[in-house]
């Protein structure tokens, strides 16, 4: 392939840059920002926070394709004595144990989850409605969805098996996602990418070589003119706070009473907030109709619960909604293959986290973004081979 555009450059921009420029091809990359990185840029200092809970997980070819090429850099541990500060919303109180039966839904796999039946009655029906449920909300963490019992439960049953796994498939990046960003970067400039940013497109550069859309669905639709590339995402608010260190608060709080998630994350990366301080991130997903102060009560509802004072001892706060831009989520009978196609025909190509691509979270990004490629690669070739 002589030459491919890439309109966005955030994750699944970047990646599918470095994939072209390592077959041979010149990438061209327009990004509509200051700088590049899309959802996962880290906000600069004092508080490096991301947009929302942002994972890496291990063991597959997401993972592999980074350490492979030196761009997953050094992540941040958990201390031991952190991990023992994980708390469980039960019942209205905190607890040190996580529920015995949502363990054990936990443990199945997948492949024994059917497509076509929502998780809830299909859990229900194995476990009970109390072990459903917790499950359910547990598995939020990693679906940013308000009712994660009624999705598909092939779907819900893969983001809980791999969210609850030991040891834990979820890492972090240390200094914040922008780190991986900026390797990326670097990587891409090194493979001769040209990057232009503040580099607004409004039609596809049509007649110059296939081009990968890498924005977020709306904005795709947008551009395709295609009103028709819609898929489900979920609604969550997201509250980050900064507090006078205090000893013995915890590491996290996972509401397995009603999805929603608080993450100390200075607890394994210290350099997230100045010295003495803790950088809290919350999500706590809310439905269609729900405003964003029904996601901070809860938030707030749980602060008081797990952090003494910390009202008192918050010294920088910020809430957001975040709408569309949480990843698909999948409804009884549907699977990612029925998602917006990665090929939209005549050499463009769409990629993200809402299209038909497996993977948990970025990897949907990345599984898209390396499909596209491949899939223009082969096309490009047909092409030379009846010139």
């Amino acid at each position: 392939m002589r030459k491919l555009t890439i309109i966005g450059g955030g994750f699944a921009g970047l990646t599918a840059a470095i994939t072209a420029a390592e077959a041979g091809t010149r990438v061209t990359v327009h990004e509509a920002h200051r700088t590049p990185g899309g959802r996962a840029r880290t906000a600069e200092g004092p508080y490096r926070t991301n947009e929302g809970p942002h994972a890496i997980y291990s063991g597959g070819p997401h993972w592999t394709w980074l350490k492979q090429r030196g761009l997953l850099g050094p992540l941040a541990p958990l201390p031991a004595v952190e991990g023992l500060r994980f708390r469980f919303h039960r019942g209205g109180a905190l607890r040190r144990t996580p529920p015995l039966g949502m363990l054990r839904q936990s443990l199945r796999t997948a492949g024994s989850a059917p497509v076509d039946l929502d998780f809830h009655t299909w859990a229900s029906g194995i476990a009970g409605e109390r072990v459903a449920r917790e499950a359910a909300a547990y598995a939020g963490v990693a679906l940013f969805h308000h009712d994660p019992g009624a999705l598909s439960a092939r779907f819900v049953q893969e983001r809980l098996h791999r969210a609850a796994a030991l040891p834990p498939e979820a890492h972090y990046v240390r200094g914040g996602w922008g780190q991986l960003i900026e390797r990326m970067i670097a990587r891409a400039w090194e493979m001769g990418v040209r990057i232009e940013t503040s580099s607004r497109v409004d039609s596809l550069p049509l007649g110059e070589g296939p081009v990968i859309v890498a924005t977020a669905l709306p904005a795709a639709a947008r551009l395709l003119d295609d009103p028709s590339l819609t898929w489900e995402s979920g609604r969550t608010v997201l509250l980050d706070l900064a507090l006078r260190g205090r000893r013995g608060d915890p590491f996290v709080i996972s509401d397995v009473d009603a999805p929603g998630w608080i993450e100390r994350f200075t607890a394994q990366d210290p350099t997230l907030a100045p010295a003495g301080q803790q950088l809290i991130q919350a999500q706590l997903p809310i439905g269609p109709g729900a405003a964003k102060a029904d996601g901070v009560a809860h938030a707030e509802r749980l602060l008081d619960l797990g952090f003494p004072g910390w009202r008192e001892r918050t010294v920088w706060r910020r809430e957001s909604v975040s709408q569309g831009r949480t990843g698909a989520v999948d409804r009884p009978g549907t699977t990612w293959r029925d998602r917006p196609a990665v090929d939209r025909g005549d050499g463009v190509y769409l990629v993200g986290d809402q299209v038909a691509a497996p993977g948990v979270l970025s990897e949907v990004s990345f599984t898209s973004a390396v499909e596209a490629v491949s899939l223009a690669l082969r096309a490009d070739s047909r092409a030379l081979r009846r010139a």
